[in-house]
């Protein structure tokens, strides 16, 4: 009950914090910004780093770079699983953001947790951020080999299957050109260093940067 509680602290402090720096964003003599939201796990955070190095947000200097107007707010939760999805979908949902990109599942394989139910929990969030017509996007994550060919098999497909079910613009893979890389991961070798970060936010750019011109986010200005 006390976990309960302090997470629900948590979230209401994370929420009234974001919601002020929108809104602060909304009232400056500016238009407002395309707000974009990266639901996810440590990956997403930036695990042992300051949030500023992470990928969203160094996604956020590359299209102000570029001339959109846009605001990254950067939802990774340390330890976050798709059991959460729904409930972290729903709680930025409130700020009215043009667009979220989901990035979670990561530990549901790590954990060796059903494949199945990943997909159930990961729908539901889809589901609903429909219902409050947010596009949104899916970030996908594969396993190593070491969790056998038939799980690996399913996890990876997993995700394919939930864009194609809902039409969804999908990331194959967060850390494509960062797994395996020593030098782009922390000690660990599970979580990616400030370099890493770097890789990923190259990486991933042209995705979405693609995906939110689709969504509606336009160029204020030339660079």
């Amino acid at each position: 009950m006390i976990g309960f509680k302090l997470k629900i602290a948590f979230y209401l402090f994370c929420y009234i914090l974001i919601q002020t720096q929108v809104t602060q964003a909304f009232n400056a003599n500016k238009p407002s910004p395309f707000v974009v939201i990266f639901i996810g796990d440590s990956l997403t955070e930036g695990y042992g780093l300051t949030k500023s190095v992470s990928y969203p947000l160094l996604l956020e200097s590359k299209l102000k770079m570029e001339g959109y107007n846009v605001k990254i707010i950067n939802a990774g939760i340390s330890g976050a699983t798709s059991q959460g999805a729904l409930s972290q979908v729903k709680w930025y949902a409130k700020l009215k953001p043009h667009s979220i990109f989901l990035a979670l599942g990561a530990n549901d394989g790590l954990r060796g947790h059903s494949v199945v139910a990943m997909v159930n929990n990961l729908q539901s969030a889809i589901d609903y951020a429909k219902t409050q017509k947010i596009p949104i996007s899916l970030i996908g994550m594969r396993m190593p080999p070491n969790y056998g060919n038939k799980y690996t098999t399913e996890f990876d497909g997993a995700f394919l299957m939930l864009a194609k079910k809902n039409q969804l613009d999908l990331y194959p893979f967060l850390l494509d050109q960062v797994a395996t890389h020593p030098e782009l991961n922390l000690a660990d070798g599970i979580h990616p260093n400030e370099k890493g970060h770097q890789v990923m936010a190259t990486q991933i750019y042209s995705f979405v940067k693609k995906t939110l011109i689709k969504q509606g986010i336009k160029r204020e200005h030339k660079p």
